[in-house]
């Protein structure tokens, strides 16, 4: 196996929407996304500066990904990893699953399964999560065709530390007053149902006939409620078939991390400050900042730099 031992900080990749805010790049309004891991995302450190994730991914294969990663998608990195800043509602949309995606789109394509992680809100913040029940495919795909789709879906209150597993096929959308981590699948195949009265174009076109075929009417999407967070403890907050999303939480007690060669670690800090330490290398990390721990690294330490929290996605 290629040797692959130092952590890989990344430089984000931003997206202006039209829904977005100024909180992910102050004075440049609107930004909607910042794509903290991405196949295409820089890598800023070491001996790699310069590479892509996507590059090193080809490069070094199972030494990054790991051996759990490489018999689901081969060389190429899995996940795709986002912080969203919606000062407005983003459209309603559904995603694909894996086999539709190649249905509808061609082969070598994945469906999007995600989960979102609620880093800040407002106090009257919520989102849409599936439909309302009882109501029928027919209904459904109706209400999509004739505009009256909101009338059938089911919005929820949330709030800061809320992580919600959203599985292809579920209709959802989230409102305004919110700052999001997501985590998905390496995939950004969207179709659009709903766009609030904004104007369909080439940028935003609605995607209706694909949005029936996907969505499901009996799917929803459960809100996790944050555990209580104590020094030096680690909390899995989704798990699926595709990634697993843990928080650390840490303030004067170390994290003792392992990836045990399976699979990467995407680690983003979303308060304070950290250190990833091995014996030989270690990486700072300030608050939305993040690295990738290859799979070959192993075990690792997560060091608080005072009172920290940190998101940790792995397949």
């Amino acid at each position: 196996m290629t040797q692959l031992s130092t952590f890989l900080k990344l430089t984000p990749v931003y997206r202006d929407y039209v829904w977005g805010g100024e909180k992910l790049r102050p004075g440049h309004y609107p930004t909607a996304e910042a794509w903290v891991v991405w196949e295409n995302d820089i890598i800023e450190s070491g001996s790699l500066a310069g590479e892509t994730l996507g590059d090193v991914s080809m490069q070094f294969g199972e030494a990054l990904l790991g051996s759990k990663a490489m018999s689901r998608t081969g060389m190429r990195f899995p996940l795709l990893i986002k912080i969203l800043d919606c000062a407005q509602w983003l459209s309603l949309q559904v995603h694909p699953n894996d086999e539709q995606a190649i249905e509808l789109e061609g082969a070598g394509q994945f469906g999007k399964t995600e989960a979102w992680h609620i880093l800040e809100s407002n106090p009257d913040a919520k989102l849409i999560a599936g439909i309302k029940p009882n109501t029928s495919p027919e209904a459904l795909a109706n209400s999509i065709r004739n505009g009256s789709i909101v009338d059938h879906v089911q919005y929820a209150d949330i709030k800061q530390g809320d992580t919600i597993l959203m599985p292809a096929g579920t209709l959802h959308a989230l409102g305004p007053g919110l700052l999001v981590y997501e985590v998905q699948q390496t995939s950004d195949w969207t179709y659009r149902v709903f766009d609030w009265g904004r104007i369909a174009s080439n940028k935003r076109p609605l995607h209706i006939e694909k949005s029936i075929h996907v969505t499901r009417a009996d799917f929803t999407a459960p809100i996790t409620r944050m555990p209580d967070a104590g020094d030096g403890t680690r909390h899995t907050l989704a798990q699926c078939d595709y990634f697993t999303l843990e928080m650390l939480s840490a303030e004067a007690n170390v994290i003792a991390l392992d990836t045990q060669k399976e699979s990467f670690h995407a680690v983003t800090v979303i308060k304070g400050k950290a250190l990833l330490k091995t014996a030989n290398d270690q990486i700072e990390l300030d608050k939305f900042q993040t690295a990738v721990v290859p799979a070959q690294v192993g075990v690792y330490e997560f060091c608080p730099l005072g009172d920290c929290r940190a998101l940790k996605a792995s397949v």
